[in-house]
């Protein structure tokens, strides 16, 4: 009986050592799910790329055994610009591997997006010159200079690319032309002087569709953007007829570097990974200017933390000489949206300009209303006749006048014209075409508050009208007892608008981030923009499409930026950033001021659209700048509660940290924002004379409402030995008002005009940035 006892006790003990070692393997399988985490080191230790690896090997082997484990687990090293590796981890594995006394931060692999003729001349950089000099021509069109471009891609053989009449390629490049799908080495040429894909990072989120495992573009944002940057020239360049002229980059000698780490997945999409390792070739290749259209949406990952690619990225790029340019986002009208924030990049906003593509429809009473379209016809060809057709108005109450998806039926829609009202201003125009072609609608009158977002239809013919003409037509449609309307083709029209309007879709200020950083620092045209786009449709050789976006603005600051650097070649990044600030205009080309197309269509003001337009050719001689070294910038990040280990590994040296809420307000920006004003604060600034030797500026205030604002000294005189100067600004609060005061501090020399746009919020108590 005890042998049996015994022997049932031996069974139970191994049923409960089974169940045991069951739980640990289910554990350790669910542990053991690895995710690319990026290792972030900050500075590099060595200089020499393979040994540098050899150190990300021999740190990673540490955690996971062996070398051959490590080289398996990494999937790319970062050498060039900066230190630090992506690799598959487990949540176990990255949390252990954080704690490494050289690691700074371990960021998981995450998802970002893109932010998506004419316009050149429109800015000012006409060519040919009606004039014997603007920056266009003083730049030799950024002859000499390597514009990186980090986007989905290029498709090579559009016209926009050939490297007719440019120079060699720059002594100083470093790079590769990449070979993959579709896409020769012999591809490159002295346009197209590289190109890169970094592809690794993504695929570990998405099976890729449709793709070019290649430099090759699939998804067009990438070829829109690099030739707005800096495409050749090409004549007659339009879209189906539309904007008919001569397509060309901001800098139009410039050589692009292309750096594929945007991949086509419903939409443009990035990784933290690729886009790293981007930025890291980029530097090492030997760009001048890096363009980035590409950002995270909200909330925004902290690049106090360093734990956005972006702005650790561009930050190693600034540090060593390369301005990187980006754009702000589209999220807005909604203000604290604005992406892209770090105080380091140029980060750009997007306006109207003033073409105008004027679209008829002619009611049955014979009244002619006005909107605006894309769809000229030449695509289908059942749009020749322009007959008029029955009109039909969605506002049932049984079914959505926005025209959603599945909001119309046959009965009502067939073989009509369908007046839809767009419930919210982030449905667009091409879903309720859709709704309205699947219930076998022939037309789409769109009505919407904001009428600066245009796409072609293409299936059927498409019209945006503003609410004002969209209340009129169904005003017309309820008194008539058989409403029609014939449906226009557009026309291409320039000069007819007030421009430049800050787009709706342009996200806005203050930063939710570093609210004492104004943001964005410029706008530039992003609507409607033309430029080259891939001819995935054979019949097209030579394709150009109309594309809105910030990261359509983005670019022709790039190019605008490669014009600068080609003539500034010892400005720094920060220096050419405050040029185009503090030149921009705050009045449109109609000599009234720039207003925004939010909700409320009010004057723009500094959080809309930063400094204001871009003016390229005052930026060539902005008088004064106001300049930033990385130091600084680090200090400005310790002040934000960057810590000891961090800063010490990004200076390669030893460094004291103290937050300090008044070194927040201190960094030397082209523009000073104070977010909680609840007492006398008093801001430092210093300017470095980059105009006549021998001058002598005055100060000009204009005061934030409710704001008393002084300066001293209040007149700055420069001369040979005499070259860089500092200055106090002093503001106290008169009234508290509860949210932001705009205004401006303006030093001249009655021949230049340095403008710093000032952004303020009065508070008696508890602002998190009281000072």
């Amino acid at each position: 009986m005890g042998a049996r006892k015994n022997q049932l006790l031996r069974i139970l003990v191994f049923i409960l050592l089974l169940l045991q070692y069951c739980l640990q393997i289910s554990l350790t399988l669910v542990d053991a799910k690895t995710t690319v985490h990026v290792v972030y080191m900050g500075e590099k230790k060595y200089e020499d790329p393979d040994t540098l690896t050899k150190s990300h090997h021999k740190i990673l082997s540490t955690l996971l055994g062996s070398k051959e484990a490590a080289k398996r687990s990494i999937i790319y090293s970062y050498k060039h610009g900066f230190s630090g590796f992506a690799a598959r981890l487990t949540e176990t594995q990255a949390k252990k591997i954080a704690e490494h006394p050289e690691v700074l931060r371990v960021i998981p692999n995450g998802i970002l997006q893109s932010h998506t003729t004419r316009s050149w001349d429109f800015m000012g950089l006409n060519y040919p010159s009606p004039s014997s000099k603007n920056l266009l021509t003083e730049s030799n069109m950024g002859k000499g200079t390597i514009i990186g471009v980090i986007d989905s891609g290029v498709w090579p053989e559009s016209e926009s690319f050939n490297d007719e009449g440019m120079d060699p390629v720059p002594s100083h490049w470093r790079g590769i032309c990449q070979e993959g799908k579709k896409f020769n080495s012999s591809i490159c040429n002295k346009k197209l002087i590289g190109a890169r894909y970094f592809v690794k990072g993504i695929m570990e989120h998405f099976e890729l569709h449709g793709e070019f495992l290649s430099p090759r573009d699939a998804n067009g944002h990438g070829t829109h953007t690099a030739s707005t940057a800096a495409g050749y020239f090409v004549e007659k360049a339009n879209y189906e007829g539309l904007a008919t002229g001569l397509a060309r980059g901001g800098a139009p000698l410039a050589h692009l570097a292309i750096y594929k780490a945007c991949w086509l997945i419903g939409q443009c999409r990035s990784s933290d990974a690729d886009l790293l390792k981007a930025f890291d070739k980029a530097i090492h290749d030997g760009v001048d200017v890096i363009s980035v259209s590409i950002g995270n949406g909200i909330p925004l990952p902290s690049h106090i933390d360093q734990s956005n690619s972006i702005a650790i990225g561009s930050f190693h790029a600034i540090s060593k000489g390369i301005p990187v340019v980006a754009s702000a986002g589209n999220d807005g009208p909604t203000s604290q949206t604005i992406g892209n924030d770090a105080p380091w990049i140029i980060t750009v906003g997007a306006t109207t300009s003033d073409r105008n593509l004027p679209t008829a429809i002619t009611l049955g009473n014979k009244q002619i209303l006005w909107g605006q379209s894309m769809d000229s016809g030449k695509s289908n060809h059942r749009f020749t006749s322009l007959a008029y057709s029955e009109l039909v108005a969605v506002d049932s109450p049984r079914v959505s006048a926005d025209c959603q998806e599945g909001s119309l039926n046959a009965t009502l829609a067939a073989g009509k014209i369908i007046l839809c009202f767009s419930a919210t201003d982030a449905q667009d125009m091409g879903s309720a075409a859709v709704t309205v072609k699947n219930a076998g609608g022939i037309g789409l009158i769109f009505a919407q508050s904001y009428s600066d977002l245009l796409f072609p239809c293409g299936f059927i013919l498409c019209i945006k009208v503003d609410f004002e003409v969209g209340t009129q037509i169904l005003n017309y449609i309820r008194r008539a007892s058989s409403p029609v309307a014939k449906l226009g083709f557009p026309k291409t029209v320039i000069g007819n608008l007030a421009s430049p309007r800050v787009a709706s879709f342009s996200s806005r200020g203050p930063g939710s981030l570093s609210p004492s950083v104004l943001k964005p620092d410029i706008v530039a045209p992003g609507v409607d923009i033309l430029a080259a786009y891939p001819a995935l449709n054979s019949k097209r050789t030579n394709a150009f499409e109309f594309m809105s976006g910030t990261s359509m603005a983005c670019p022709h600051v790039s190019g605008i930026v490669a014009l600068i650097k080609s003539t500034k070649r010892d400005w720094s990044p920060a220096a050419i950033r405050s040029a185009l600030v503090t030149t921009a205009s705050q009045t449109g080309k109609d000599g009234v001021s720039i207003f925004e197309l939010g909700s409320s269509r009010k004057p723009a003001d500094p959080f809309d659209m930063g400094g204001g337009f871009v003016n390229p050719n005052k930026a060539m001689d902005p008088g004064l700048v106001y300049d930033i070294t990385p130091a600084e910038y680090i200090q400005f990040l310790c002040s934000m509660g960057h810590n000891n280990k961090s800063i010490s590994r990004q200076l390669m040296t030893t460094a004291s940290c103290k937050r300090n809420n008044h070194m927040r307000l201190n960094l030397n920006l082209p523009s000073i924002t104070i977010p909680g004003l609840s007492k006398t604060v008093t801001v430092t600034r210093k300017v470095t004379n980059v105009g006549h030797i021998h001058s002598i500026y005055k100060a000009v205030l204009e005061p934030p409402y409710g704001i008393k604002m002084s300066v001293e000294p209040q007149v700055l005189s420069f001369n040979v030995t005499n070259k860089i100067m500092s200055f106090k600004v002093t503001f106290s609060a008169q009234e508290v008002r509860g949210g932001y005061t705009f205004g401006s501090l303006t030093w001249t020399d009655g021949e230049h005009f340095v403008r710093s746009p000032v952004a303020v919020r009065a508070v008696k108590f508890g602002s998190n940035y009281e000072v």
